[in-house]
Order: structure tokens, then C-alpha cells, then sequence
């Protein structure tokens, strides 16, 4: 028992850090879940709500990069709210064992896009030279997707979020992660809200792992000035590969 909340204290930690610094910290804590005994449902429920008090506090990091903005967010936010209920009612709703087989592939996945995130931005292009109505449809489409996508699993969702805003929208990339951050927060309220009152959230270690993802993530943001992004990166690539390629011989062995 002792073993298993050091770990959840190292996890929450390491992945608060790791999002202040890259993105992708669920691919530490959702692992170190499932290593102190959770089911693999419970552990995803679980690193949901564990994880929103280090969302939140990223948005309140980027209001100043919001500013003249705000008129995006309501729009996008029926979308939002609609894909984040519909992944978590899929989560909730289908076999335990259907989630186990598609656990590898999302973690792989998440892995495969954040090593490709900057070659994915660049596939960005001009989005002003499309219409405006297509410009409308296709958020709405990217907006809903990705928060079925946080719903149901959640893992690397900003990163996802980032590049995919970026084919849409004609702004830098840090009004577009500022953007992405009310997203991601919204997804994780529904996702707190709907597995808090239907979700087989495990609270001992909520409670454990979202003050030590606090902790990370401050610590996170002053190291950021000084650990090279690049050798980062490739730590949590390799990381959630080698983790996803685990799951993978075990769901099918």
C-alpha cells in the first residue's frame, strides 16, 4: 500500500510536469494506475478527474493570450460539451474488454502524435483560403471529435487539439494553445462531472495524485526554461510507446 502511493506521488509529479512542459502526462499516470491493482476503466475514470486541477490551472496560465478571442469559445462549446458526455457515455457504456483492445492503439496513437506534433503543425497551410462556412464546419467537427476522443480516453487531447485547431484556424500557435486549453478544460469538467456520478472513480488516489500533479506542474514551469524540449519529448514518446506496445501483448495474449 505504501509502494503503491509513492508511486502515485512520483507519477503525479513527473506527468504534472511533463504537461507544463510538453503535453502528454497521462501517459504516466494512467500506467502507474493500473500498476496499483486498478482495472483499466476504472484506472482511465480515475486519471480523468485526477488530472483536471492541473488543466484548469493552465488556463488560467493563458488568459492574456485569449484576449479578443473570447467570441471563438461559445460557438465551439455545444460541440465540446456534446462530444465529452457522448465519449464518457461510451466509456460507461460498452465492455470493459472492448476498452482493453483499443488501449494500445490510443496510447500508441497519442505517442505517434506527439513525436509528430511539430510535422503535423506543419501541415497548417493557409486555412483563410478556405470559406467561412467551411472554416465553421470543420471546427465543429474537429472541436466534437477530439472531445469524444477525451471523453473516452483523454490521453495527449492537447496536443491533438493543437494540431488539428491549427489546419482551421488562421492564428498563431499560442492563441491556438490558449484555445486548446478552454477545450481541454471543458472536456475535463464534463468528464469529472459525469464519472464522478456514474464513473467507478477510485478517490484515495485522486487525492493523491491531483496535489502531487499541482506540484509537477509548477516545478514543470520552472524547469521549462532550462531542460531541452527535444530530449523531453523523446522520453515521453518512448515512454508511451514501450507502455502502448505492453498493452498491446497483453490485450491479445
Amino acid at each position: 500500500m505504501v509502494g503503491h502511493v509513492l508511486l502515485l506521488l512520483v507519477a503525479g509529479v513527473v506527468a504534472g510536469g511533463i504537461n507544463a512542459l510538453a503535453g502528454g502526462g497521462a501517459l504516466i499516470t494512467f500506467p502507474a494506475l493500473m500498476a496499483t491493482g486498478l482495472p483499466s476503466v476504472q484506472a482511465n475514470v480515475t486519471n480523468s478527474v485526477a488530472v483536471f486541477p492541473g488543466v484548469v490551472s493552465s488556463v488560467l496560465g493563458g488568459r492574456a493570450e485569449l484576449a479578443g478571442r473570447w467570441y471563438r469559445i461559445p460557438a465551439m462549446m455545444p460541440a465540446c460539451v456534446a462530444g465529452s458526455a457522448a465519449g464518457c457515455a461510451l466509456l460507461l457504456s460498452t465492455p470493459a474488454r472492448t476498452f482493453e483492445l483499443l488501449v494500445p492503439f490510443l496510447v500508441l496513437g497519442a505517442a505517434a502524435t506527439l513525436f509528430f506534433q511539430e510535422r503535423l503543425r506543419g501541415l497548417v497551410g493557409q486555412p483563410r483560403t478556405q470559406s467561412p462556412r467551411r472554416r465553421a464546419v470543420t471546427l465543429q467537427v474537429v472541436v466534437f471529435a477530439g472531445a469524444v476522443y477525451g471523453g473516452y480516453f483523454g490521453a495527449a487531447l492537447g496536443v491533438m487539439y493543437v494540431a488539428a485547431l491549427a489546419l482551421v484556424l488562421d492564428e498563431t500557435l499560442t492563441h491556438i494553445n490558449a484555445l486548446k486549453n478552454v477545450l481541454t478544460v471543458t472536456v475535463g469538467a464534463v468528464t469529472v462531472l459525469v464519472f464522478a456520478v456514474f464513473g467507478p472513480v477510485d478517490w484515495p488516489a485522486v487525492l493523491i495524485l491531483a496535489p502531487a500533479a499541482v506540484v509537477g506542474g509548477y516545478a514543470g514551469a520552472v524547469l521549462a526554461r532550462r531542460l531541452p524540449g527535444r530530449l523531453l519529448k523523446a522520453l515521453i514518446v518512448t515512454f508511451g510507446t514501450t507502455i502502448g506496445l505492453v498493452f498491446l501483448v497483453r490485450a491479445f495474449t
